[in-house]
């Protein structure tokens, strides 16, 4: 708001913001070109007849000629600036602050006995009773011994203090990192001056910075700690199955129990009953191919063996990198917790994976997201050039491949677990996932390829996501994540 008195203007900044509700007072004010709408119209060139501060109560008013009034109402997250016509409220700044519009002005005047008669009967609710001192008040008291005090001690505390607050000075406190105005000292307190208007403007612009750092330091904090559980849930997701990989070694074991046994196999066995030697002779029962040899039916295991091997290798590859990114992610947050200022956060280096001094190689990320239903992994790729990567490098013939039917989206994988057939809900759980990563996630139902990824293949020169597909399925699902 402009005040002129013909010869210079006087600007009141009124800042009423839920988080923090403060006035300034700069010096000069431009008016932004857009978005800005002129308020109160009714008040514009209006003749100042008084100023009037509302006892013991966070608001003051501009009265105006012709029965009119600008109000302040400084409460907290509820501040509001009112216009009043005539002693009724007929225009608010803040239109959510509607029980702003029953405002009695009668009623703001508030009493407080400050005798020492009501001090001493209402020595168990002085905190209602002296209801403006505030936080800082009360905590200057306590720091000067008056909760442990007898009552006439504090009677002098009291006083002592209400001396101070008829003369004060203004002092910028420093509370756990958030900036505090005030009328009392303090030891790590930094003096304003007696200047009421100039202190508050100091303070309203540091107030303001620091908010700002603080803001985005607490955001950035909160990303890295999120980014930080997401890698420490993966490695531990990753890690145990690492281990169950490694346990499961039945195809190597199938390999050499068929091997051994060839003298007593033929060509035609669908399953067999062998003693497992390495556990009391224990029989197994092995599937077998009938149009392959028993020894064709053994080399099938081992390779399925050096398969798993080269899966764990890649899990295991993908566990390193997660790990350098997730002490990278800790250095960052140790960094960021010690900025002290906006302008030192802004130019803190952020150490990411393979952007780190004397880092050679950039890491790669996963190319696909991971889900999970029922015990089974659904790996989802993310966009054209992971789905190569995902359906090329990163499946097994023997997984399950699914993709929306005639429309670009992501491939899915479920990857296969010895000696489990895939069941119909994880099929359908990874189809819908198929749909919703598609042109069709609006669709209310949508066709979804299903097929092993054996029958996957790609030619030479397709687009990158562009794959041939045999001997698919069709099945209808409802898009979902």
């Amino acid at each position: 708001m402009e005040f002129h008195n013909s010869t210079r203007s006087f600007f009141i900044k009124a800042s009423l913001l839920s988080e923090f509700s403060c006035l300034s007072f700069p010096r000069k004010f431009n008016r932004s070109r857009k978005n800005s709408v002129d308020l109160f119209p009714e008040s514009v060139l209006k003749k100042v007849v008084r100023v009037q501060q509302y006892k013991n109560e966070r608001c003051f008013s501009i009265d105006l000629e012709g029965d009119a009034a600008i109000l302040f109402k400084l409460h907290g997250n509820r501040g509001n600036v009112i216009f009043i016509r005539n002693r009724i409220v007929t225009e608010i700044f803040k239109n959510s602050q509607t029980a702003d519009f029953n405002l009695d002005l009668g009623a703001l005047d508030r009493d407080i006995d400050f005798s020492k008669a009501s001090f001493l009967l209402n020595q168990d609710k002085l905190e209602q009773t002296y209801f403006t001192f505030g936080k800082e008040v009360w905590d200057h008291l306590r720091e000067n011994g008056f909760d442990l005090a007898d009552a006439d001690t504090k009677w002098i505390l009291l006083n002592k203090t209400l001396s101070r607050l008829e003369a004060p000075g203004f002092y910028l406190l420093n509370k756990g990192g958030a900036l505090t105005f005030s009328l009392l000292a303090d030891t790590n307190g930094v003096d304003l001056g007696k200047d009421p208007i100039a202190a508050l403007d100091t303070f309203f612009q540091q107030r303001s910075v620091n908010h700002a750092f603080l803001t985005e330091k607490n955001r950035m904090i909160s990303r890295l700690q999120e980014q930080i559980g997401r890698t420490q849930a993966y490695l531990a997701k990753s890690s145990k199955k690492v281990d169950e990989l490694r346990e499961d070694t039945h195809f190597k074991l199938w390999g050499d129990l068929v091997m051994t046994s060839l003298s007593s196999l033929k060509q035609g066995d669908t399953v067999v009953r062998l003693p497992d030697f390495h556990h009391e002779n224990k029989p197994v029962e092995i599937k077998l191919n009938k149009n392959l040899t028993p020894q064709k039916n053994a080399e099938v295991f081992y390779r399925k063996h050096k398969n798993r091997t080269l899966e764990i290798q890649k899990v295991a590859s993908a566990i390193e990198s997660k790990t350098l990114e997730i002490e990278a992610l800790q250095r960052t947050l140790a960094e960021i917790e010690s900025v002290a200022d906006l302008r030192e956060l802004r130019g803190a280096h952020i150490d990411k994976p393979g952007n780190r001094p004397g880092a050679s190689q950039k890491t790669e990320s996963l190319p696909y997201h991971e889900f999970e239903h029922r015990g089974f992994r659904i790996w989802v790729g993310k966009n054209a050039e992971s789905n190569d990567k995902l359906t090329l490098k990163y499946s097994f013939k023997e997984d399950l491949w699914l993709h929306a039917r005639d429309v670009p989206g992501s491939h899915v994988l479920i990857k296969y677990q010895a000696g489990k057939t895939f069941p119909k809900d994880v099929i359908e759980r990874a189809a819908g996932l198929a749909a919703f990563y598609s042109k069709r996630k609006t669709d209310s139902l949508c066709p979804v390829s299903c097929t092993p990824k054996k029958f996957v293949r790609k030619r030479k020169g397709d687009p990158p996501g562009a794959v041939i597909v045999e001997k698919e399925k069709v099945i209808l699902v409802e898009p979902k994540k």
